[in-house]
């Protein structure tokens, strides 16, 4: 097909559903479905009706869709049976949406030694199904599973399933590397024999990511024709995850020229639409992924952050607000003058490249680098370096001594545990608190004293969580990460209003690491917030 168009489906909710570790609500499920279709999704795979109750429910509440096409997801009928004898076909044909799409054996060795059916039965199960699902109003799909394996065990065979597909009445008909293991010059080839000797049926491609290759292969298999491609918001799916629709959209439209149901004007909600998922399932947004990773615009080396800041093509393949995203440079112990200067732009500081505090600034910057601290991965802490040196950031509070003790003993029932009771002193406005708390871990401990006396003076503060927490411990002067060593600790804290910021401490001490990147981390609240200390607490 010679179109220019590529139809989007998104397998989020089912496929997606699938990965180790998430387990979606039916509030999720809504909330994703409804943010796939506002940025021009045109399919979206709710589920398999019948598998469990939760996608039963969804189907119930599947919401109105302005764009997308909600699709049902579910197997053929069983050998031996009619389709109208087969409930879970029965229940998938059934669920009130625009499209089924039903996936059924291309692989003759599936056939044989997982269905346990005859090559000709399995052809008959395809047609069957895929007709009852079109006699019923839905837009019938067929997923070739295993289609790249089969296609290489039998290739007429494979071109049969595609035949039978076709004869049921199906509108695409997608050739699944289910496997996740097919190179990509085999994808190509595959597909171009299949749209070659079906110039009449729409090919779709679904592709998995075990071999690194899922986005690269969906690629090869559009230019080879296909015109539906299946994925993932972030590629999260069954095992190493199915290929990344957040990558695929902007290839597809910026790289190759295609036109989607996405506009140039919603390309922009790549960013957001990336991290509400992460947000939904309670994980860490991957700051290096393509085009919406917070590291995908960053420079670092002072030679790419000096030519970037006069011409970002120089380093950059796309102006990264086209997908929602921004440029930034990294201060580090590798930067030089163009870095600092850039990154004091985005905090609002105009510092004049001779400002003999800019020399400074940069030896600081290198020798506490050289020492532990990572101020590229703590823009919280570099913010109030910076700061402090620059402008004035008040003294919010100091925190004077600090006592920790851990007991491992078995409790009442006679399990052992672990307990963790912390004591802190902190001042604020020359009033000093004295507090207690106790905690899950030595950190949790202090941090929870530390924050029942801040939070007298400071309210605010209550609505500050720790959402990550990292330790590495670093070699020290002999190299050997022995008793020389020091401790770096990282923290990442999030507020009430969605804002995240991260700070560094570094310590021979993990405790006292922890500390200090706690101070930075309050006291970056405090400053941005805009707050003075109390007058008299």
């Amino acid at each position: 097909m010679a179109d220019n168009r590529i139809w989007l489906f998104d397998t989020t909710l089912r496929d997606g559903g699938q990965t180790r570790g998430i387990d979606f609500s039916v509030a999720d499920k809504v909330a994703i479905a409804q943010a796939l279709d506002n940025i021009g999704i045109d399919y979206v795979e709710g589920g398999w009706p019948g598998a469990n109750p939760t996608d039963d429910s969804f189907f119930t509440r599947f919401p109105t869709m302005k764009h997308a096409k909600s699709v049902a997801f579910g197997m053929t009928r069983r050998g031996g049976r009619s389709t109208a004898n087969d409930p879970g076909l029965v229940a998938v044909i059934n669920a009130e949406t625009d499209a089924t799409c039903l996936v059924g054996k291309t692989w003759d060795f599936h056939v044989k030694t997982a269905l346990g059916v005859t090559l000709e039965e399995n052809l008959h199960m395809i047609t069957d199904s895929l007709a009852a699902a079109k006699d019923k109003g839905r837009e019938p799909m067929f997923d070739c599973e295993h289609f790249f394996d089969g296609y290489k065990s039998s290739q007429s065979y494979a071109l049969d399933v595609v035949a039978a597909a076709r004869d049921g009445g199906a509108e695409w008909v997608v050739l699944c590397d289910t496997n996740g293991g097919t190179l990509t010059a085999d994808i190509y080839d595959a597909v171009k024999t299949v749209t070659r000797n079906f110039p009449d049926v729409r090919i779709g491609i679904h592709t998995h990511n075990d071999a690194g290759l899922a986005v690269a292969n969906t690629l090869a298999a559009v230019e080879a024709g296909a015109r539906q491609v299946q994925g993932t918001i972030n590629g999260i799916g069954e095992r190493c995850g199915n290929a990344n629709m957040i990558t695929l959209i902007p290839n597809l439209m910026l790289k190759l020229g295609y036109e989607t149901g996405v506009s140039t004007n919603h390309l922009v909600k790549l960013k957001k639409l990336s991290r509400m998922l992460d947000s939904r399932i309670n994980r860490l947004s991957n700051a290096h992924a393509p085009y919406v990773g917070d590291a995908a615009f960053a420079h670092k080396g002072g030679l790419h952050a000096s030519a970037a800041h006069k011409d970002p093509r120089t380093y950059e393949h796309i102006d990264p607000e086209v997908v929602g995203n921004s440029r930034q440079y990294v201060v580090s112990d590798q930067s030089g003058k163009s870095n600092f200067i850039a990154r004091f732009k985005e905090l609002g500081l105009m510092i004049d490249p001779k400002d003999q505090r800019l020399d400074g600034l940069i030896a600081e910057v290198k020798e506490l680098e050289f020492r532990g601290y990572a101020y590229d991965s703590a823009e919280a802490s570099l913010e109030l370096m910076v700061a402090r040196r620059l402008l004035t950031v008040p003294e919010y509070f100091s925190i004077g001594r600090f006592r920790v003790m851990d007991e491992r003993r078995f409790n009442s029932n006679g399990d052992l545990v672990v307990e963790s009771e912390a004591t802190a002193s902190v001042m604020v406005s020359g009033q000093s608190y004295h507090e207690a708390a106790v905690g899950n871990g030595p950190v949790n401990a202090v941090d929870t004293a530390i924050r029942k006396a801040l939070v007298r003076a400071y309210p605010s503060l209550a609505g500050v969580s720790l959402v990550d927490y990292k330790v590495r411990i670093l070699a020290g002067e002999e190299g050997d990460g022995g008793t020389d060593a020091v401790t770096r600790v990282l923290i990442q804290c999030r507020d009430n209003e969605g804002s995240n910021w991260t700070s560094v401490g570094v310590s021979t001490n993990i405790i006292d690491a922890s500390v200090i990147a706690l101070t930075d981390a309050m006291t970056w609240k405090l400053y941005h917030a805009g707050l003075t200390p109390p007058a008299d607490v």
